[in-house]
């Protein structure tokens, strides 16, 4: 039986929800970042509810800085959906970094601690940004699944706090690391990815299976070797998106 290429295809996603928010403070001091609230709902909820929009099922949050307040705010399970006729949960499960570790492992760290959780292929998104426009398409996953690519990757303009940008963009959608000196323009990582796997196994990542000295690795570095062997793709998204890095940039959210 030959397979059904019309069926929507979901993978599990990780959600980055570790980090101290120094920038933030005195805000992030007694609320963790993914907490602050924008529009009236908590950061990290806007993705939480983008996901299951999109039929994600399984979602794995690593929490480090009052990592407790996360899972104690949304639980096990967010939201119910009625699909077909049946009850559809996007159900949360936690790597608390902090309580098991003393602090957050990075973005790297943290991903291979729960890369069983993940499955071969799986999205990523950071907790601290707000893109309420952003589908999590399930016809990305078909295309990167079918692709040889080790990342997919969400590029937006740059930001005034990242003039510079991150990578480049080629004509046929490959993400570029650009030398220094390099005059191609340069985009800024929206932190939002499709991930396989295989980037956190060797020779691009040396981290032992899940992790478990609590390795402290950035993903950056394993994004660029593996740009190096054309094995990141990358799109431009032009929908609303923000860095909510400090409390000028939440404040103007919430005007």
């Amino acid at each position: 039986m030959s397979p059904d290429t019309t069926r929507p295809l979901q993978v599990p996603a990780m959600l980055l929800a570790a980090g101290r928010g120094e920038r933030m403070r005195p805000l992030t001091d007694s609320t963790p970042k993914p907490l602050l609230r924008v529009q009236g709902l908590p950061l990290l909820q806007w993705h939480l509810q983008a996901l299951q929009d999109a039929g994600v099922e399984r979602v794995v949050i690593n929490t480090a800085w009052l990592g407790a307040q996360i899972s104690e705010c949304f639980s096990s399970v967010f939201g119910l959906q009625r699909m077909t006729g049946k009850r559809k949960q996007l159900s949360i499960s936690y790597s608390h970094e902090g309580a098991d570790f003393g602090g957050a492992l990075e973005t790297a760290g943290g991903i291979a601690r729960v890369l069983p959780q993940l499955g071969s292929v799986f999205w990523l998104a950071a907790g601290d940004v707000f893109t309420p426009d952003f589908v999590f398409d399930a016809a990305a996953v078909r295309a990167f699944a079918a692709s040889d690519h080790l990342a997919h990757l969400w590029l937006v303009p740059n930001p005034a706090h990242n003039l510079r940008g991150d990578f480049g963009l080629s004509a046929a959608g490959m993400a570029l690391n650009l030398p220094a000196d390099d005059p191609a323009p340069r985009y800024t990582y929206s932190t939002i990815a499709l991930l396989r796997a295989e980037l956190f196994m060797p020779p691009w990542c040396d981290i032992p299976a899940g992790n478990p000295g609590g390795l402290q690795a950035a993903l950056a570095p394993l994004l660029r070797r593996a740009m190096e062997a054309n094995r990141v793709s990358a799109s431009m998204y032009t929908g609303r998106w923000t860095d909510v890095g400090t409390p000028e940039r939440l404040a103007e959210l919430n005007r």
